[in-house]
């Protein structure tokens, strides 16, 4: 018996030795391979101007001044998508939410197209003055929501 212990003891310790042996020898080789790569070649000097340079260029050209949009301009390129100077239906229905509940009668979120048809066609084709199926900038500036009147602060 207590030779057996003495058995499984050496065996035991001959194999964390190994084992201790594998792991330096793998440190001590990763260490020779972590060999810092060649630095990156250095970047060509500024240029300097000759001393015949003359000290000043000309002024840069100036820049055009941006002509402010107005309201209806930025309402009318809110929906214009694409950017052709043209509102197409698509255009005018896609980021319209508050609009499809107000088109929706019936309030369960699905808009049928009697609902859409009634409003909508009526709305597009009285704002579409040349019947062109596209609202232009002025034709589009008729559809401008009126203001609501606010009354007096009842502070």
């Amino acid at each position: 018996m207590a030779i057996s212990r003495f058995l499984i003891g050496g065996v035991a310790s001959a194999l964390l030795l190994t084992g201790g042996v594998f792991l330096w020898k793998g440190y001590s080789q990763v260490a020779e391979e972590d060999v810092l790569p060649d630095p990156p070649p250095a970047l060509p000097a500024i240029p300097v101007a000759d001393a015949n340079a003359p000290k000043h260029g000309p002024a840069p050209p100036a820049l055009p001044a941006a002509k402010e949009a107005s309201r209806e301009e930025r309402r009318f390129n809110r929906f214009d998508r694409d950017r052709n100077d043209k509102i197409s239906r698509i255009e005018l229905m896609s980021s319209r939410t508050a609009a499809f509940r107000k088109l929706d009668g019936d309030g369960n979120n699905l808009l049928t197209f009697e609902e859409w048809a009634a409003v909508t066609g009526q709305r597009f084709a009285g704002a579409d003055g040349d019947k062109s199926g596209e609202l232009t900038r002025a034709e589009f500036a008729t559809t401008a929501p009126k203001l609501a009147v606010k009354g007096k602060c009842s502070c």
